[in-house]
């Protein structure tokens, strides 16, 4: 059988039928998504026992398991599933728009679509009870005899706070040809505007202010109060389906079937700080609520002696139930409870995510989950990021790839979300100092050839470093200049974003670049165009140490090892490659003003799985 993606018609543009081919090979697809692209309708069932009800009849607290209930069951099914829908009101029958508006999500069935994309969803037969039905009700006796017994099932389903009611809606048919059985009554929030997921980070090198992002169903102002009575008043934003990308001949996710309302997204700065101190803060308002206190710790200031952080890229989310989600990142809960561990140590000062940050692309729910998710260790230390592919990228809209990565979101959620110390919207690349290093955070993403405006940004930013002051310069982004992976359609890596970056970092004397998007771990030795300048040399406990007192070349090291499913190594031959692993994890670093040492932590073991350092006299 010939691939679906050259029977389509000859009246798809060149450049969408490329974008949808790459797409189609790197989003992982499966049976949930597909259901979005078929035709639902009721199913003819004159069943007058079938119900679905829940536990919660009250109203829904900010995170907590909601027990469905499937009763009434004549004849179990292998096809019968629960779907979790938010808004209530949403239409989740037929929707007859042509199916080329959908050909960017990896999906060729020529078939209508559901309107609204459900939150997550179960089979039924995940009670193991329910195809043998052993939970019986006896619905009809004769002569004190039951002739007539129903089967049903309990579903345990993971709901947190995303302002919007829910309902539960049972279908039979499997995900591939879906009918409507039943819809439970609506379940609302008991405060739908209570502020939620808040997150810190870094607004410059002094360390003495931090800005707290947070999500709130109220559009009025809140407050952050913090350190002995102190307090600041947020600055709000939102933003729209009108503020999603499509083109003249492409709807996106994030314009129609993924959408779904952000709320309200609070920031406010807190000042007059110390670095490397404790302080202890809370944020909303006596109308919405407030949050917890939460004690967190400021990064140390640029130009100190020390900084300990975590690194990583390609995070994502992933259920906290049985259920089936768009787009679920298998690593993602295993490296957040290790990193989560590690912070109660004491240990971290800040987080580095470099891209893909939440694998939402187009479906705007998922963010709010992801808030959830990371708010155990982005709630307590600086959580600084970069943009990805799948935060950014999308036909027509100013990335330099053309695939459709995000869904529609070209960038606005990820901003809004995380705000950091950028030149301005949607030119995302920034620096920061703390402790011995400077950091130079790019977007992959955004015109980085010669002359234009992020390549002289970058150029100015790295030749201007005070290297008595903070001696580790560190690159990082997104897209990766040396991996072992090849990629499908598009490979890992850009040729020209190589032959563009490379001498800018040589010039400068980077001592580490490190990348995400291929989802697995690599580090190299001091490598210049594909060649080996230096290689490190045994310490005497063993560990490679990079010598940079007559500095050679940059090390790379490729960490979108985070939760998104492990990539393998398409090859071994690469001189270059002196490590390969492919286990969820992150890396830890520690720099003083001597020396640069880099831990790979494997999340599941919490063994160190890869260790190097890099000196200078």
């Amino acid at each position: 059988m010939g691939d679906p993606l050259f029977s389509l018609s000859s009246s798809l543009p060149e450049r969408l039928l490329k974008s949808t081919a790459a797409h189609h090979n790197y989003t992982a697809i499966s049976e949930f998504r597909v259901l979005n692209r078929k035709l639902l309708k009721d199913c003819p069932d004159p069943n007058p026992y079938l119900q679905i009800t829940t536990s919660s009849i009250n109203k829904l607290s900010d995170e907590g398991y909601i027990t469905v209930n499937v009763t009434g069951v004549l004849l179990p099914s292998t096809t019968d599933w629960v779907a979790m829908i938010s808004p209530s009101h949403v239409n989740v029958a037929a929707c007859l728009d042509n199916s080329l508006l959908y050909v960017q999500t990896g999906d060729f069935s020529i078939l209508p679509l559901l309107c609204h994309y459900p939150v997550k969803a179960q089979y039924v037969r995940n009670d193991p009870d329910y195809l043998s039905c052993k939970k019986k009700e006896c619905k009809k006796k004769v002569n004190g005899k039951c002739v007539l017994s129903t089967c049903g099932a309990t579903l345990s389903f993971h709901v947190i706070n995303i302002r919007t009611d829910i309902e539960f809606v049972l279908f039979s048919g499997g995900f591939l040809t879906p009918c409507i059985l039943r819809r439970s009554q609506p379940l609302t929030f008991a405060n739908p505007n209570k502020p939620l997921y808040g997150h810190i980070s870094s607004t410059d090198s002094t360390s003495k202010s931090m800005r707290v992002t947070w999500v709130s169903g109220n559009q009025q102002s809140q407050l952050v109060q913090y350190g002995n009575g102190k307090s600041a008043t947020s600055l709000v934003s939102t933003f729209s389906q009108s503020d999603m990308c499509n083109t003249s001949y492409l709807q996106s996710p994030a314009k129609d079937f993924g959408w779904h309302d952000p709320g309200y997204i609070h920031s406010a700065v807190m000042t007059g700080l110390n670095p490397s101190t404790k302080y202890s803060y809370r944020y909303g308002s006596d109308s919405s609520g407030w949050s917890n206190w939460t004690t967190f710790k400021t990064p140390p200031a640029g130009g100190s002696d020390e900084l300990k952080f975590l690194a990583f890229g390609d995070m994502g989310k992933a259920p906290r139930d049985n259920s089936t989600e768009h787009y679920i990142q298998p690593g993602s809960l295993s490296v957040i409870e290790a990193m989560a561990e590690e912070l109660s140590s004491g240990g971290v000062d800040s987080i580095f995510h470099i891209g893909d940050i939440s694998y939402a692309t187009g479906f705007l729910v998922e963010w709010d989950f992801f808030l959830h998710q990371i708010s155990p260790v982005a709630s307590k230390v600086s959580y600084m990021t970069a943009i990805g592919n799948h935060e950014r990228d999308y036909e027509d809209s100013g990335s330099v790839y053309f695939t459709p990565d995000s869904g529609g979101e070209c960038g606005v959620p990820y901003e809004t979300y995380f705000p950091m110390p950028t030149v301005a919207k949607d030119k995302p690349w920034y620096s920061i100092e703390q402790g011995s290093v400077h950091f130079t955070v790019i977007s992959t993403e955004h015109n980085w050839t010669q002359n234009a405006e992020q390549y002289e940004w970058m150029k100015k930013d790295m030749a201007t470093v005070d290297r008595s002051r903070t001696p580790w310069l560190i690159f990082t982004g997104h897209r990766p200049m040396y991996s072992s992976n090849k990629g499908t359609i598009l490979p890992s890596v850009d040729n020209k974003f190589v032959q563009a970056m490379e001498p800018l970092l040589l010039a400068n004397e980077v001592d580490l670049v490190l990348f995400g998007h291929v989802h697995n771990y690599e580090r190299t030795c001091a490598v210049y165009k594909n060649q080996c300048k230096a290689m490190p040399e045994k310490d005497t406990n063993g560990t490679d140490t990079y010598d940079n007192t007559g500095y050679s070349a940059p090390v790379h090291a490729v960490i979108g090892m985070a939760g998104f499913s492990l990539d393998e190594f398409s090859t071994n031959g690469n001189p270059w490659s002196l490590v390969r692993i492919s286990e969820f994890g992150y890396t830890r670093v520690h720099a003083t003003k001597k020396e640069l040492k880099v831990e790979y932590v494997n999340a599941n073991t919490r063994k160190v799985e890869d260790n190097f350092r890099i000196i200078r006299s």
